[in-house]
């Protein structure tokens, strides 16, 4: 489920929690409404009546039956007609707590995206986009804040509801479209019909250009991700270049090892210029998604 990022947290948990009961909304069911008066009260008053009719009974007939049989029947009965309250009880909380997730469900309508409302095509592309969202968030160039993590905590949610909310719209008039056609086109209706549908490609188009923009967005992260990455092994290399020379003046070795530390500081600086121009383009990218 994708979720408008405008929708308060607690509600989109909410959403998220209650698929369940928003699929059988899909399949057509409606919680019966909210009766008048509660069948738990009702259910709870006949109890205590039988309770009281049967507790008179059985003291009219203790003289004959005993004192030890009358107290074992009055203890028994009231607790079996507590268990089956008790059951009854859980059913109509259950019900309860439906009808509140079906008014909410109801409330945001529209403001939420099921991958199973989107047609084969369309959930490719919600899931390239997922992707590529993944990519940015979870490198560490995001999260150490070398890109601009602000905004893409903010931009990136956006995008992905954008991307879903015209995919799920792209696959329901495009299946509707495809039942119409189905069923056969006179001549007149196939020349309306054909620009239709380039409509429709046109539109997956458009969507495609979206996605194609967040992949050019993770590529950037992931080239600056994979410069720091190497930036920060090289970093720790040259922490410990003073160890390397120590240990190469006392063996007698400079021979061989100068050459190959003089070359780890030169990779060091170019990888320090990499990671600079990739975190730059990655920010370029990010600029190019903006509406």
């Amino acid at each position: 489920m994708v979720i408008d990022p405008g929708v308060p947290p607690d509600d989109a948990q909410l959403l998220r929690e209650s698929r369940g009961v928003l699929l059988k909304m899909r399949a057509g069911w409606v919680p019966e409404p909210r009766p008048h008066v509660s069948s738990r009260r009702v259910r709870a008053a006949m109890s205590i009546g039988t309770v009281a009719l049967l507790g008179l009974m059985l003291g009219l007939g203790a003289l004959r039956i005993g004192v030890n049989l009358l107290l074992l029947v009055v203890a028994g009965i009231p607790l079996v007609i507590v268990l089956f309250a008790r059951n009854d009880l859980t059913d109509d909380e259950e019900a309860d707590y439906e009808r509140e997730i079906y008014e909410q469900l109801r409330w945001y309508e529209g403001r939420y995206v099921l991958t199973s409302d989107l047609d084969e095509s369309a959930a490719r592309l919600l899931e390239r986009a997922q992707r590529a969202i993944a990519t940015v968030t979870g490198s560490r160039v995001n999260t150490d804040g070398l890109l601009d993590d602000v905004r893409n905590a903010v931009m990136l949610p956006a995008q992905e509801w954008e991307i879903a909310r015209l995919l799920a719209k792209l696959s329901a008039l495009r299946t509707k479209h495809r039942e119409t056609v189905s069923r056969g086109l006179t001549p007149e209706v196939a020349a309306v019909a054909e620009p239709l549908a380039r409509a429709l490609d046109n539109s997956e188009e458009a969507v495609l250009a979206r996605v194609e923009a967040l992949e050019r967005y993770a590529a950037n992260v992931t080239e600056a991700e994979r410069a720091y990455v190497a930036h920060h092994q090289i970093e720790e290399l040259r922490g410990r270049m003073h160890q390397y020379e120590e240990l190469v003046a006392e063996t007698g070795a400079d021979g061989f090892a100068v050459p190959e530390l003089d070359r780890l500081a030169a990779d060091a600086d170019r990888l320090e210029q990499a990671l600079r121009r990739s975190v730059s383009s990655a920010r370029e990218a990010f600029r190019a998604l903006d509406p």
